[in-house]
């Protein structure tokens, strides 16, 4: 029997094929997980419905993560057509162009508030909307998908930074929060694959080839590599964890000098 035959999951942040939410939905879908996506605005909708479509009984749903009764909307929706939730997917994240590509002591007031907006307080409001679904089964499974630029400083990655430090403190204390009710929180820090979200950063190309050229296996990590680190910190094979962000970086980030 598939590891997840039964399980339900709703994804936020499929932009297209080569997103790391994509990688991680085909993951959960070859081990039977029934799924539900979501886009915001007409723009995504066709890419997020033409990938969507390739997985049996899937649920696709429009929804802005900085409006509160949309999120309502959504979890209402799944509940009504899945009748349960056993994993939440937080791939979710934008800074203004500016605030990224200017030095991070001139980014704007309002670019900062919606930056941590999208990037890190969605997690917190998508989190509280799935929790009844997930109490109804006893418990759930909660990702998020970071950077090491949370952690150090990371030329190009500025405001986007400071927002993931934001993402990955709010997933230990979701984490402690929700522990009590056996939903666990956990994130991935995966190293850069080219996605649509990556191409904004000023320099990324630089940074690809730096990686693969200092991380201790010689190489950039695999988008089915964080896909099925995704899988794992779902499944009942991490039963045990919660609060952690997990490194899938091909070593990247224990190397120093």
């Amino acid at each position: 029997m598939p590891l997840l035959e039964g399980r339900t999951g709703i994804i936020f942040g499929v932009a297209n094929k080569r997103s790391i939410a994509w990688a991680i939905a085909q993951s959960l879908a070859r081990e039977g997980m029934r799924l539900a996506f979501t886009y915001q605005g007409e723009r995504l909708k066709e890419g997020v419905e033409s990938l969507s479509s390739t997985i049996p009984g899937s649920l696709l749903l429009a929804c802005d993560v900085t409006n509160d009764a949309e999120i309502d909307a959504v979890f209402g929706e799944v509940g009504k057509q899945f009748g349960r939730l056993d994993a939440l997917v937080h791939s979710v994240a934008f800074a203004p162009r500016e605030d990224l590509e200017n030095e991070f002591v001139k980014t704007s007031r309002d670019g900062f508030k919606l930056a941590h907006d999208i990037s890190s307080y969605s997690l917190v409001a998508l989190s509280r909307a799935a929790m009844p679904l997930m109490l109804q089964n006893g418990g759930g499974s909660v990702l998020a998908l970071t950077y090491y630029g949370a952690e150090k400083v990371v030329e190009g990655y500025n405001l986007m930074g400071v927002a993931k430090a934001s993402l990955e403190a709010s997933v230990r204390y979701l984490a402690a929060n929700l522990g009590p009710q056996n939903i666990r929180v956990n994130a991935i820090s995966a190293g850069p694959v080219n996605t649509l979200a990556a191409r904004g950063i000023k320099g990324f190309t630089e940074m690809l080839k730096h990686h693969a050229e200092r991380a201790p296996l010689r190489r950039s990590v695999e988008l089915e590599e964080i896909g099925n680190a995704g899988l794992f910190l779902i499944s009942s094979m991490s039963s045990g964890i919660t609060g952690e962000v997990m490194f899938v970086d091909c070593g990247y980030n224990i190397i120093g000098l």
